[in-house]
């Protein structure tokens, strides 16, 4: 019998059925040298295994190997790569602590320098270095998150100055922004000109247009994943900035060194302090103004190695006032009006490792977006007192898993749970002495989500990132559950150059009812009902990915085709907006709703994007063209035939570059070129002589139910003849910016003044257009109107 077994162990061990060698595992938190900040999508890499990890975003990262002698290089741009030999013969924590290159000499890395985009599963991806957006030149000087994005292939910019995107044929309510895992509904300030994201407080940027990971939900197009800086836990600094219509203030600093942290950021324009003298010079008895300000703030508290706690918020708003006295001793008249909209969200996070395998995450999330007008005026007949407000607030719990089995599998897993609370329209106004009317519209609805995915390097040359993730929204004893299957692939051809190919289904169930194409504060957030049903999108893409090596200088190389569609996208019917909604209709005696007001239709997008990037050295940037299509097509819109979106561009290129001269002296420029907007404009206009025909009546009616009130003139309406929808096309936009960069650095102090230019060659692009008649020859002509011309700017930041 003992030789039984003997023999048994000699076969089993040459059929490989051995005792698997021991493994142990590497694990531990990657952070910047001098302010242990953390820093996620660091790589860490085992060149002799040809087996890597990436820090997930608390800069948490474990690979578990066989027992050995390795090397193992951790690198992130913008950083010095370091090197560690380590004998493997137990579980190791392993903290690493990484120096900024802007600190160093220049130093010359051999070794691979961070997972490539080659290797990667991941497509339809873009990580963007804030100090990179932070050195491009910008309108007035304002860096601007937003429109660094707009930069990159497939996303499209709203109109001139704007900060809206629009991605992959997407509008801009597609667009999931998160900042610290909390929703951001409006994202613009000043009417859409900047975003409010600053650049000072951001830690990283990350755009994902297509082959969505099964974490992320409830958007079509793109997922923008941004994450607040920590704060420095080893010392005090300051960032001081001013502008020419804004300045800038960020404190970060150890509330416990090594433990705690602060970062507090705050922002205020002061055009309206520049605008009173003016308004007060010619326009007697009007006090008048606008500005914006935000604030960043954040707390982070190190329990101990297994336990963390994070607590940030953004509070920001905009507000424009007027008023007008122009009362005399024979006539009184005073108005006031006011226009104000802001975010507020606050995230409260809690990290716990289990093992050094499994890293958890739990989250309570705030998320609050409100609009508010008022309109009041008084005379010696009466007075009339108007105020509106709308909004959307959010009340979140999340909670995610990241599980690392081996060196070569990944497993991330979790749910989420929404509270949403609407108010499309919340009206009080009151006339003279008759009582105050008010009505309010309120809608609840919850949001659930549960989601697995999979990141597991099969061979050297096939990685797969396969999830799903399972969907719930309950409204008005409506329910719906979607399931939304996501599958990436990768094949590598040789060591630099892979295939990838993904297929995402995305699930909306929340709408923005918009009139214009922008992204207004005047637009509403509104639920998917029982009457109006949630949009869901489609997309497959496939691409190649290549690392390329030219003369010692890295660039990362990308071509992906991409197609999606989706159903159920809404749009306002012909005529109607928000201001008539909760109205009661005089011809059907009902309530109007949101619901009435729209239609929904189908979308269909495809095209193919290039993109050349160069992260790191002297000179950076990147080039990226696109070449799409996007159609729309609704039942009740231009007579059921399919449309150009406003925002279809044929082609679209933009050029990016940033070059370091020395330590003092950077220069960088932009220029940007787009096929232009399609819009409708009028090809005539008549007037209804007949009003008591029946042809005259079926336009009053279709009128009077698509937004309650015809238009006329003489009691008799007025009718546009538009023709196609979007059959017209603005002039192509391009434009060119710079600006150069001098830095003063100090043992104390950095100083960075910047000088920039604004559409350096003034070209005229179009804004929008509108019609005159020339008295002379009565003829109608179409006129451009432009916004921007050449504008300068000048900065100064201080850094201590």
């Amino acid at each position: 019998m003992r030789h039984f077994f003997l023999w048994t162990l000699v076969l089993c061990s040459s059929l490989g059925f051995a005792q698997t060698p021991a493994k142990y595992t590497i694990s531990g938190y990657i952070n910047e040298k001098g302010s242990r900040e953390n820093l996620p999508g660091a790589t860490v890499y085992v060149p002799k295994l040809k087996v890597g990890a990436a820090s997930n975003s608390y800069g948490f990262y474990s690979i578990t190997l066989p027992a050995d002698t390795i090397e193992v290089l951790i690198s992130y741009v913008g950083y010095k790569a370091q090197a560690f030999k380590i004998q493997l013969n137990k579980n190791i924590q392993l903290d690493i602590e990484m120096q900024s290159n802007s600190l160093l000499e220049e130093v010359e890395i051999t070794a691979k320098s961070e997972e490539s985009i080659s290797e990667d599963v991941q497509m339809s991806k873009i990580d963007l270095p804030v100090e990179q957006i932070k050195s491009l030149p910008a309108l007035l000087g304002e860096k601007d998150v937003l429109k660094a994005i707009q930069l990159l292939p497939g996303v499209q910019k709203g109109s001139e100055g704007s900060s809206g995107i629009y991605v992959r044929g997407g509008g801009p309510d597609q667009n999931l922004i998160i900042l610290d895992d909390a929703t951001v509904y409006n994202a613009s300030h000043l009417f859409g000109f900047f975003s409010l994201f600053n650049g000072d407080a951001l830690k990283s940027v990350e755009l994902t247009k297509g082959g969505f990971p099964s974490r992320y939900g409830g958007r079509l197009s793109s997922v923008i994943d941004m994450q607040m800086k920590d704060g420095n836990k080893e010392k005090i600094k300051a960032d001081v900035g001013i502008g020419l219509i804004s300045s800038r203030l960020t404190l970060e600093g150890p509330l416990k060194k090594n433990k705690a942290s602060f970062l507090i950021s705050g922002r205020r324009t002061y055009i309206d302090f520049l605008a009173r003298p003016l308004i007060k010079k010619y326009s007697e008895g009007v006090i008048a103004g606008y500005y914006f300000y935000d604030l960043n703030a954040k707390l982070n508290y190190n329990i101990n190695y297994r336990n963390k706690i994070y607590l940030s918020g953004y509070f920001g708003k905009d507000k424009f006032y007027l008023r007008d006295d122009q009362s005399d001793a024979t006539y009184t008249q005073k108005t006031e009006a006011g226009l104000q909209w802001g975010n507020a969200t606050a995230t409260l996070r809690w990290n716990h490792l289990f093992t050094d395998k499994l890293f958890s995450n739990i989250s309570l999330i705030c998320s609050d977006y409100k609009l508010g007008v008022k309109f009041k005026e008084t005379d010696d007949f009466g007075s009339f007192d108007l105020k509106y407000n709308s909004g959307i607030r959010d009340y979140s719990v999340k909670g995610d898993l990241d599980f690392f089995p081996s060196a070569n599998h990944k497993i991330k897993t979790g749910l989420v749970a929404t509270f949403h609370h609407f108010t499309p329209n919340a009206v009080v106004y009151k006339e003279s002495s008759e009582p105050a009317s008010s009505k309010k519209t309120v809608i609840d609805a919850t949001e659930a989500a549960i989601y697995v995915e999979d990141d597991y390097k099969i061979t050297q040359k096939w990685r797969i990132n396969a999830g799903i993730r399972l969907t719930n929204f309950n409204v008005r004893k409506k329910s719906y559950i979607n399931p939304e299957p996501r599958l990436s692939v990768r094949y590598a051809i040789n060591k630099t150059l892979s295939v990838k190919a993904s297929y995402a289904t995305m699930n909306q169930y929340l709408h923005l009812l918009s009139n214009s194409g922008y992204s207004l504060p005047t637009d509403l957030w509104v639920p998917a009902t029982d009457r109006v049903k949630p949009q869901q999108s489609k997309q497959v893409a496939l691409g190649l990915a290549k690392d390329l090596k030219i003369k010692e200088m890295d660039f990362l190389v990308s071509l992906e085709g991409y197609y999606k569609s989706s159903k159920n996208v809404i749009g306002y019917k012909e005529g109607a907006s928000f201001i008539n909604i909760d109205d009661i209709n005089p011809y059907t005696t009902r309530k109007y709703t949101y619901e009435d007001a729209v239609t929904s239709g189908k979308a269909e997008s495809y095209g193919a994007e290039f993109f050349l990037q160069k992260k790191a050295g002297k000179f950076t940037g990147w080039v990226g063209y696109t070449l799409s299509w996007t159609w729309l097509t609704f039942d009740e819109l231009n007579f059921g035939k399919r449309f150009p979106a406003r925002y279809d561009r044929r082609h679209d290129i933009s050029v990016v570059g940033i070059y370091k001269l020395s330590k003092k002296i950077s220069f960088s420029a932009v220029w940007v070129y787009g096929t232009g907007n399609a819009i409708t404009l009028p090809l005539s206009t008549y007037q209804l002589k007949d009003h008591s025909s029946q042809y005259s009546q079926t336009i009053v009616s279709q009128q009077a139910l698509s937004h309650g009130y015809p238009v006329t003139y003489n009691d008799n309406p007025i009718v546009n003849d538009y023709g196609e929808r979007n059959s017209f096309r603005m002039a192509s936009y391009h434009r060119l910016d710079v600006a150069v960069q001098f830095h003063k650095i100090r043992k104390k102090y950095e100083r960075i003044f910047e000088l920039g230019l604004y559409n350096a060659y003034n070209r005229k692009n179009p804004f929008f257009y509108t019609t005159q008649v020339d008295r002379k020859t009565n003829e109608t002509k179409l006129i451009q109107i432009s916004l921007f011309p050449i504008i300068p700017s000048i900065s100064w930041t201080w850094k201590f």
